[in-house]
């Protein structure tokens, strides 16, 4: 499949699972496909690049392993995007690699990550919790901090003040997994 047949398929996936599922099907046959799909995901300002995020979502939860050689551009990208449909899939796409790291500890993805990598999560994900996004973007990088917080010690304090500061405003959500995390950390 060419880029031009990607980008034409992306037109045409809707928010539907069964959709984002059947495209992230093909892209995983067709590994090389990634790479276009991540220059998609991160034009911005194009109208697919949602598209491109969902998809890229569903790949990552499936074959977390086929991104592995594309994180660099992965992570350099993830603080770039301000749409919020974009967002919540590449928080969820770190959560997937902070549990693969620190969790399920994968040999291909502890090999895969570098330290410039975990810095740019941890940035882009306390961005993400402490900018004005929904919950589901929030939720996703409590988690993935909560993570990261094993290797940067200065991760926990920052984060239980981060959520201790702003726990009065949060929905009903955000409140429960704040209530979570605070609970992990101490």
């Amino acid at each position: 499949m060419t880029p031009s047949e990607l980008y034409h398929l992306l037109h045409q996936v809707s928010h539907s699972i069964w959709d984002r599922r059947n495209l992230a099907a093909v892209v995983q046959e067709d590994p090389q496909l990634i790479s276009s799909l991540l220059k998609i995901a991160f034009q911005d300002d194009a109208p697919i690049s949602c598209k491109a995020c969902w998809v890229l979502e569903f790949v990552a939860k499936e074959r977390l392993d086929s991104m592995l050689p594309h994180l660099n551009v992965f992570t350099t990208n993830i603080g770039l995007v301000r749409q919020e449909a974009s967002i919540r899939p590449l928080a969820k796409i770190c959560e997937y690699l902070t549990k693969s790291y620190f969790i399920d500890k994968s040999t291909a993805t502890q090999n895969a990550i570098t330290e410039e990598d975990l810095e740019q999560i941890t940035k882009t994900c306390f961005d993400w919790l402490i900018g004005e996004h929904k919950v589901a973007a929030k939720a996703y990088s409590m988690t993935g901090l909560l993570l990261l917080g094993q290797k940067f010690k200065w991760i926990h304090p920052e984060l239980k003040l981060v959520l201790e500061q702003n726990y009065h405003r949060g929905s009903a959500a955000y409140k429960a997994r704040a209530r979570q995390t605070l609970a992990k950390i101490s």
